[in-house]
């Protein structure tokens, strides 16, 4: 069974960067999409991009736009979510989950963008 976890999130100020990990177990990261969604407290579950399996091709929520990237190291059955220039907005926990639906299977890596 597959199990994700995720890391590298902490406290930044805005306009800082951070780089999330998504580390996984149980099974080959190879044939799946994965996508990183993020919950802020009271608000829906967003999704925040969706990376393929094999080109490293992602699409991005236009939020994050220009400023996220997502990659992936099949290598190491990680991925990852570089985050630049970030928003105080982006403050919330982010997953990581397969096939990029919106159904974590992790525990999540809090991000906290404040001053």
């Amino acid at each position: 069974q597959l199990q994700f976890v995720e890391s590298g999130g902490g406290l930044v100020q805005p306009g800082g960067s951070l780089r999330l990990s998504c580390a996984a177990s149980g099974n080959t990261l190879d044939y799946y999409t994965i996508g990183w969604f993020r919950q802020a407290p009271g608000k829906e579950r967003e999704g925040v991009s969706c990376i393929s399996t094999s080109d490293g091709n992602a699409d991005y929520a236009d939020s994050v736009k220009g400023r996220f990237t997502a990659s992936r190291d099949n290598a190491k059955n990680t991925v990852y979510l570089q985050m630049n220039s970030l928003k105080p907005e982006d403050t919330a926990v982010y997953y990581c989950t397969p096939n990029c639906a919106p159904s974590p299977v992790g525990q999540g890596t809090q991000v906290t963008v404040s001053s």
